[in-house]
């Protein structure tokens, strides 16, 4: 399995990471803090499986852990992105005990929100693996864990769509309904850009593939078409433009990828290994003194 996630360094997620727990202890943990001292009581905590499926986020995990004391020990026991079955540990982490049961919940969901899409992320992968057609994501993430969910479908074999409204220009059918058609879309936005900036369109017709054509798009979108029309807007585009990169978009689900795929665009989107996904289940268990 590919594993292609970079995480974002800590200077950027340490924000975010600081904000959900502060959402979760609030103005203090009242059953941790009525039973155990700060930073006195040390202890060992295992994460364990309890559902197959990829881990990812490990490393969030551990950072978690750490900003609540910074002598924290998270030792993974799985590499991030490998498989693990039910019962099987999947880290063990040793620490003050007031720090691991503060950071349990946070730590934990976003593990198991990230493993979830990890695995489902996996599943639209291998049905494609033998093909050279490429998965990625899209912006459908819930605010705040784009960053994190993105790295998910990174960490299940997918490859990264654009991650905000800056990264890249693509002109969807509002855009085209706003400026009057993709011509003159993609005439003024090309005067406004910086380089090297790309400019995607995307199509819902083979008139509307061949205005992309001729207003040479880098990118064009091939979006809810039926595969018929999939095929011969493809061979439209490799004829006249060999060098432009077609995606498919829209209704794709498991059984419908690969076909996707055969017609030979390079890059399938699609929202459900994120929108779609189940937490991966996953348990903290601290040994009975």
């Amino acid at each position: 399995m590919s594993k292609f996630g970079v995480l974002p360094p800590w200077l950027v997620l340490d924000p975010l990471l600081h904000g959900w727990l502060l959402e979760d202890i609030g103005r203090g943990d009242r059953t941790t803090n009525s039973l155990l001292a700060k930073d006195v009581t040390p202890g060992t905590a295992k994460w364990i499986a309890k559902a197959p499926g990829i881990i990812a986020g490990l490393p969030v995990a551990a950072r978690v852990f750490q900003l609540l004391n910074e002598k924290v020990s998270f030792a993974p026991m799985k590499d991030e992105g490998a498989w693990c079955e039910p019962g099987e540990v999947v880290a063990e982490i040793h620490g003050s005990l007031d720090a691991l049961l503060m950071g349990e919940r946070v730590a934990l969901n976003l593990a198991m929100r990230l493993s979830g899409i990890a695995t489902l992320t996996n599943k639209y992968v291998e049905q494609i693996a033998d093909l050279p057609a490429q998965l990625v994501d899209t912006r459908k993430t819930i605010p705040g864990l784009r960053l994190l969910e993105k790295y998910a479908t990174a960490v299940g074999g997918a490859i990264n769509h654009r991650m905000g409204l800056d990264d890249a220009v693509m002109i969807k059918d509002n855009h085209i309904a706003a400026a009057g058609g993709i011509g003159a879309a993609i005439t003024r936005i090309r005067s406004q850009i910086p380089y090297p900036l790309t400019i995607e369109v995307e199509t819902e017709t083979l008139e509307q593939v061949k205005e992309a054509l001729e207003h040479k798009a880098d990118i064009i979108m091939l979006d809810n078409m039926s595969l018929d029309m999939m095929s011969v807007a493809v061979k439209l585009i490799r004829k006249e433009y060999s060098y432009i990169k077609i995606e498919a978009s829209g209704n794709v689900t498991l059984e419908t990828i690969r076909a996707v795929a055969q017609t030979g665009v390079d890059y399938i989107s699609s929202s459900a290994p994120i929108t779609q996904s189940k937490w991966l289940d996953l348990s903290m268990k601290i040994p009975l003194k």
